[in-house]
């Protein structure tokens, strides 16, 4: 059995799922959305994005973590403060000796749907499919189940992989 926490990180809203794996099983802890104030300075908000995914880490314990990777968009200031953002979600777990793992959001869409051409609106869907009872209070939410459930499926052909190399 593992415990992954998956992050979908943003200045703003910073999504976050819970998943435990037990062989090719997934079932849903818990997710939920950071929300950092708006009207507070860059670094107020980091700290707070930090402070609350320590807590995240401490109370559920995951084994691994899993994070988004950024996208460049044509707003160069987003995309900055997105990284800065993703940086505090990479920090936070590895400070704890967590091992992270990152994935191309295409990744995460094909893994989860299928395809890497998937709308929010699918992804959604097979989150629901797959993990019965997540509360996805927002898109954000669902996203960081997607990655959750994205580090599974890759964990799980890493860990067959490695035991046909052992056996060989």
């Amino acid at each position: 059995m593992a415990r992954l926490l998956g992050i979908d990180p943003g200045l703003r809203f910073t999504g976050w799922g819970v998943v435990e794996v037990v062989g090719n099983r997934l079932r849903h802890i818990d997710d939920g959305v950071i929300a950092t104030d708006g009207a507070a300075g860059v670094p107020e908000r980091l700290r707070a994005l930090h402070d609350a995914l320590a807590a995240l880490l401490r109370e559920h314990q995951p084994d691994e973590a899993a994070v988004e990777e950024t996208y460049v968009n044509r707003n160069g200031t987003a995309t900055l403060k997105l990284g800065y953002a993703r940086g505090v979600a990479l920090l936070a777990p590895a400070l704890l000796g967590i091992p992270v793992t990152e994935y191309a959001a295409l990744a995460v869409k094909r893994a989860v749907v299928g395809t890497g051409a998937a709308e929010k609106a699918q992804v959604q869907a097979m989150v629901r499919r797959l993990l019965p009872g997540a509360r996805l209070r927002r898109a954000d939410a669902a996203d960081a189940l997607a990655v959750a459930i994205c580090h599974a499926h890759h964990r799980a052909s890493r860990l067959a992989w490695a035991a046909g190399v052992r056996m060989a």
